[in-house]
C-alpha cells in the first residue's frame, strides 16, 4: 500500500503534499459551517463542487455530533461525508470544530456547555465569561484530543486504503475575542509565572527568521511573560496557550493516524486593531514563531483571507519557507484570479474559498443570516462562475506539467492590481505583463502564472492579460519567437492545437482561462 499522504520538503525546499506517491494540489473551496450537518443537503453541495471542477471539499466535521454524549461516537456522518466525497472524486479535507470555532466554544457537546465547573469558560477582565470555554482548562483537552483521536482512528479504520482524506484542520481560528488575555484564575496565574523554558530555547534557534514584530517587542532575555514581551506580552501568552493545546489535540489524533495537521487563522483587519478584537493567540503571522516551537504536530499555519491585500498575506504567510495553505478565502469576483496567483507565485498546496456552493448568488445553499454569508462581496454573475469552474479543470491539468517549476524561481503568478503593468524577471528573459481591460473591484482581475521549464521556454497560462518578453538588461539582442502553441490538457497531459503565427504572432489570453507553449530566441 503507499504511503499515507504526507508533507515533504524536497530538494529545492519547497513543502509538497504528497498522496498516492505524487504531488497534489488541493482546489476546491470550504463548506458552509452547517452544510456538512445533513447529508442529504450535503449530497447537493458536493454536486455544486464537482460541477465546479473542484478536486477537493474542505468540510466541517463537529465535536457535537461526533460525540454526542460522552463516550459514545456516532461515526454515521463521518461515512457518508466519506462515500460522497469518494463518489464525485474528489478528496476530503476535514475541519475539526472542536472546542474552538471562531473564538467560541459553539461547537463543544452539550455536556461540555452546561458543566462550566469542570469546563470554565474564559473570562474578561471584569471577570465576565465569555462564550468559550477556558484554554488553560486541562479536562476539556483531555475530552476534545480523546475525541480527536477517535475520529482519527475511525478514518484510520475506513479510509487508509481509499486515502479520500488527505489533511485535518484541528480547530478553527482559535484566540479570545473580548479582551487580549484570558483573565480567569489559572490564566492569572500561568501568566505571573515566567515563560516556559522551551519557549525562550525556541525562540532563540529561530532568532534569525523572526517575524519583525515579535523580534521587536522582546524586551528580555527572561523573566515574566511581561518583562520578556512587553507590549505583546497578553497576545503571546495566547498564543503559547492556544498553541499547546491545539498541538496536544494534533497529536493525539496523529498517534491513531498520522495525517498532515494544520491550523487556520482569523487574521488582524488593520493596523490599529488590537488583540481580542481579532482572536488574541491565534495563529496571525506575528505569533507565527511562537505557534512554531509550541506546536510541532501541526504542519502548516494557515491564513482565511477575506481581506483585498491578498497578495501581501501570500507573501507573510510563505516567509522563511512556510508551506502557503489557504483553507478560506473570499468567493468574490476575483477568486479565480488568486487561485492562478497563489499556485503560479507562492507554490500553495491548497486555494479553497469559503462557501463556495453560494458563489454566483446561490445563497439557498446556505442558511439564511449575516454569520453564514459572510461579509459583503462582490456578486458574481453566471460568466465569472464558469471563469472559476474552467480555471480549476485547467489547473488541474497544468500543474503537475509545471510542479518542478513552481516555488523553485521558475514560475511567476500573476494578479492583475490597479498598475497597468507589471514586469518579472524569468527564463533568462524580462517578461512585461500588460492586461486586457483596467481593474476595476466589479469585474474579475486577470490572473495566470508563468513557469520556464528552461531558459527560453515558457508555460503561459490564465486569462485576461498579454505576455511580451525581452533580453534582460545589458543585453541589446532582439528576441523572437521559435513557436507559438495554443493547447489544452486531456487526463492530465498535454494536447497540441494550432500553432499560432502570422496574426496571431503574441501571447495573448483572452476571457476565458487558456494556456500557451512558448519557445524563444534571440538576434543581434
Amino acid at each position: 500500500m503507499p504511503d499515507l499522504p504526507h508533507l515533504r520538503r524536497n530538494a529545492t525546499g519547497r513543502v509538497e503534499l504528497i498522496v498516492d506517491g505524487r504531488p497534489l494540489k488541493l482546489i476546491g473551496g470550504e463548506f458552509h459551517n452547517s452544510a456538512s450537518s445533513c447529508l442529504e443537503h450535503a449530497a447537493k453541495v458536493f454536486a455544486r463542487y464537482r460541477a465546479l471542477c473542484c478536486n477537493a471539499a474542505l468540510v466541517p466535521v463537529t465535536w457535537e455530533l461526533l460525540e454526542p454524549d460522552e463516550g459514545r461516537f456516532d461515526f454515521d456522518l463521518v461515512d457518508g461525508l466519506l462515500a460522497l466525497a469518494r463518489g464525485h472524486g474528489m478528496r476530503l479535507v476535514p475541519l475539526w470544530f472542536g472546542t474552538f470555532k471562531n473564538a467560541h466554544s459553539s461547537y463543544a457537546p452539550a455536556w461540555v456547555k452546561t458543566d462550566q465547573r469542570r469546563f470554565p469558560r474564559a473570562e474578561l477582565a471584569s471577570c465576565k465569561s465569555t462564550g468559550a470555554v477556558s484554554v488553560l482548562c486541562d479536562e476539556v483537552l483531555r475530552c476534545d484530543a480523546r475525541a480527536f483521536a477517535a475520529l482519527m482512528a475511525h478514518l484510520r479504520d475506513v479510509d487508509a486504503v481509499h486515502r479520500t482524506v488527505v489533511m485535518v484542520q484541528v480547530e478553527n481560528e482559535v484566540g479570545v475575542l473580548g479582551t487580549p488575555r484570558d483573565r480567569c484564575p489559572a490564566a492569572e496565574r500561568a501568566f505571573a509565572q515566567p515563560l516556559p523554558a522551551e519557549l525562550l530555547a525556541g525562540l532563540d534557534r529561530r532568532r534569525a527568521v523572526l517575524h519583525p514584530d515579535l523580534a521587536a517587542a522582546l524586551a528580555a532575555p527572561s523573566g515574566t511573560w511581561s518583562e520578556v514581551f512587553g507590549r505583546m506580552a497578553d497576545e503571546a501568552f495566547m498564543a503559547w496557550h492556544f498553541a499547546r493545546f491545539v498541538d496536544a489535540v494534533a497529536a493525539a489524533g496523529g498517534a491513531e493516524y498520522d495525517l498532515p495537521c494544520f491550523a487556520n487563522a482569523w487574521l488582524v483587519q488593520h493596523a490599529c486593531e488590537k488583540p481580542g478584537e481579532y482572536p488574541s493567540g491565534g495563529p496571525v503571522a506575528r505569533m507565527r514563531d511562537i505557534w512554531r516551537v509550541a506546536a510541532p504536530h501541526i504542519d502548516a499555519l494557515a491564513p482565511d483571507i477575506y481581506l483585498p491585500e491578498f497578495a501581501a498575506v501570500c507573501a507573510e504567510y510563505s516567509a522563511a519557507g512556510e508551506p502557503l495553505l489557504i483553507p478560506e478565502a473570499r468567493r468574490d469576483v476575483h477568486a479565480a484570479a488568486r487561485a492562478w496567483y497563489a499556485f503560479g507565485r507562492h507554490d500553495a498546496l491548497c486555494y479553497a474559498p469559503f462557501g463556495l456552493e453560494s458563489i454566483g448568488g446561490q445563497q439557498d445553499a446556505a442558511p439564511d443570516g449575516a454569520v453564514a454569508i459572510g461579509a459583503p462581496e462582490a456578486e458574481c454573475t453566471p460568466e465569472q462562475v464558469r471563469l472559476l469552474a474552467d480555471s480549476y479543470a485547467l489547473l488541474q491539468g497544468l500543474l503537475p506539467d509545471v510542479d518542478a517549476c513552481l516555488g523553485s524561481g521558475r514560475s511567476i503568478g500573476i494578479l492583475q492590481d490597479d498598475r497597468n503593468a507589471q514586469s518579472f524577471e524569468l527564463g533568462g528573459f524580462r517578461v512585461r505583463i500588460t492586461f486586457n481591460k483596467p481593474y476595476d473591484l466589479q469585474s474579475a482581475a486577470a490572473g495566470g502564472l508563468i513557469a520556464s521549464p528552461a531558459d527560453g521556454e515558457f508555460i503561459v497560462a490564465g486569462f485576461g492579460f498579454r505576455a511580451d518578453f525581452a533580453t534582460l538588461p545589458g543585453n541589446d539582442a532582439n528576441v523572437d519567437f521559435l513557436e507559438i502553441w495554443e493547447g489544452t490538457y486531456v487526463d492530465g497531459k498535454w494536447v497540441h492545437g494550432r500553432r499560432l503565427n502570422g496574426d496571431e504572432y503574441a501571447v495573448r489570453l483572452g476571457g476565458e482561462p487558456t494556456v500557451r507553449r512558448v519557445k524563444l530566441c534571440t538576434f543581434p
